[in-house]
């Protein structure tokens, strides 16, 4: 399978039902007021760059990243369709989203997980994030876990 990665808007129905299955996951392991995910409006904001992978045309995940008047960056909404895991979609993903943002200026990507989010939290560390302190408007959550990389320039 061949994995393509482009930035595309989070408009369009694929994406629009996997943030919805992202929304009803995290509500299935974490209370409201510790969920943090962006809405479908916050993510067609000037400072957003969105992504879908597909193979032969089926969206398989999407993400993006936010970027910030700092030079920084966010990753938001990483989601992969449960059937596309274990198959490399949420590492392209990352990979497209880390090389565009360093074409971009980023020099740190950060991001917000769950505590009980397993197969992100791993992935995130095998390709050198690392634990960090809340950053931007962020607070300090017992169920969160904040997250940083440095990027090579592009």
């Amino acid at each position: 399978m061949t994995i393509v990665v482009q930035r595309e808007s989070p408009d369009q129905p694929s994406v629009v039902d996997f943030l919805r299955q992202a929304d009803e996951r995290s509500s299935a392991l974490y209370p409201s007021e510790h969920r943090v995910g962006s809405p479908l409006a916050a993510l067609l904001a000037d400072n957003i760059r969105f992504f879908v992978a597909r193979a032969d045309g089926k969206a398989l995940g999407c993400g993006g990243y936010a970027v910030f008047p700092d030079g920084s960056a966010e990753i938001k909404r990483l989601f992969v369709d449960p059937a596309a895991r274990g198959q490399g979609v949420g590492l392209r993903l990352v990979q497209a989203i880390e090389a565009a943002a360093a074409r971009d200026g980023v020099r740190q990507m950060f991001l917000e997980t769950g505590i009980k989010s397993d197969e992100a939290l791993g992935l995130y560390r095998r390709i050198g994030f690392k634990e960090c302190g809340p950053f931007g408007s962020y607070a300090n959550d017992p169920l969160s876990i904040f997250m940083v990389k440095s990027l090579e320039p592009a």
